[in-house]
């Protein structure tokens, strides 16, 4: 199991190490130095073969400047946290970076079998989860999720086993609310929650994570009115209450690109009077935001589908640098498998990352 954390040190240490980049292509977030490009592992075949291109891409994504690595227990059946740790493995033995200076982030809460024992899914799931007590009648929701403490300290073992780590930088819960609020009020949810928090604080005090937080679809970018609809200031509240003020709650992850622009536009998070968007509410508690699906899965990266603007022409690096230049925003996920998109997405890292006005700018050029 490889030791350590990401770290200050560390962190600055990859970003004066790949000077090439543009100086702002590396952002300050809370003592941590991180890339404002990061790889996402979510997509793929449950097979040897995908193995082998994720861990690649990983190894070649870091070397050309990104430390900022996101995966999930449940992710091609617990083998996307696997290639993850076969590639820190690689990266680390053969000098390319240490395990300070990565910044490493997954997943757990959905129901998942094992890509690597060849049996049925549910099969899978009665021998590894049900027979040893890990999951009782009742834990798993119709939205095949579980947030029951047994469950999720089950599977935080097993992904670092599958990462090879002492520690994980971060853990979140993932899409809690998305799988749970099907079956109960909003009340017993948030209860449950802070037992969940309660938990990873205690993980954190044994070192096995450092930081935890909220990976969600909906429910921080919609109405109030939604039935999925979460505030971010009741979750930090909740989390202050039982971790006090240097609670571990602090990233959240949502999706955004330019369609999905809920996280910027729709002001649904309100505290005392005032109403705020999910990004600004989030900076406002010190929290930091990931983005999923830059690219909706590659569906913005045909012809006039997304608008130009300043001097980039190519529709990957359009819609990474919106995400990645969106006030808020510490770095959009990139899915990305082949070297050539590694190559062509990594490029960007030379393109300062745009200032706030002129981010405000552009954003009023599309609106118009």
């Amino acid at each position: 199991m490889i030791p350590g954390h990401a770290t200050p040190e560390g962190t600055a240490e990859f970003a004066k190490n790949h000077s090439s980049a543009a100086s702002n292509h590396f952002k300050k977030f809370n003592g941590l130095t991180l890339s404002s490009i990061g790889i996402g592992t979510y997509l793929g075949n449950p097979d040897d073969t995908t193995d082998v291109l994720v861990k690649d891409a990983i190894v070649k994504t870091v070397t050309l400047g990104t430390n900022v690595i996101d995966t999930a227990i449940n992710y091609r059946s617990q083998k996307a946290e696997r290639s993850v740790g076969k590639a820190i493995l690689q990266l680390i033995e053969k000098g390319k970076a240490a395990r300070d200076e990565l910044f490493i982030s997954t997943k757990n809460g959905y129901i998942t079998n094992d890509g690597d024992v060849k049996e049925d899914f549910w099969q899978n799931i009665q021998n590894t989860l049900v027979k040893p007590g890990t999951i009782k009648s009742g834990d798993i929701s119709s939205g095949y999720h579980c947030m029951t403490i047994p469950y999720l300290q089950d599977q935080m073992d097993r992904s670092l086993k599958n990462l090879g780590l002492e520690c994980v930088d971060l853990m979140y819960l993932h899409n809690a609310a998305e799988g749970q609020l099907q079956d109960m009020t909003k009340e017993e949810f948030m209860k449950k929650l802070g037992q969940v928090f309660e938990f990873y604080e205690n993980q954190r005090k044994s070192g096995k994570i450092r930081y935890y937080g909220m990976a969600t679809w909906d429910c921080f970018r919609v109405p109030q009115e939604h039935p999925q609809y979460i505030s971010i200031f009741d979750v930090a509240k909740t989390a202050l209450e039982i971790g006090g003020p240097e609670n571990g709650f602090k990233f959240i992850q949502l999706p955004y690109n330019m369609h999905l622009d809920q996280a910027l536009t729709m002001k649904n998070q309100v505290q005392d009077g005032a109403a705020f968007s999910i990004l600004e509410a989030a900076a406002k508690l010190g929290i930091g935001v990931f983005t999923s699906v830059p690219l909706m899965q590659a569906k913005l990266l045909g012809p006039n589908v997304l608008p130009e603007f300043g001097q980039i022409t190519r529709a990957s690096h359009r819609a990474i640098q919106f995400v990645r230049s969106t006030p808020g925003v510490i770095a959009p996920l990139v899915g990305q498998k082949s070297p050539s998109h590694v190559d062509e997405n990594l490029e960007l890292a030379k393109t300062p990352v745009l200032s706030e006005t002129e981010f405000s700018e552009i954003v009023r050029k599309l609106s118009s």
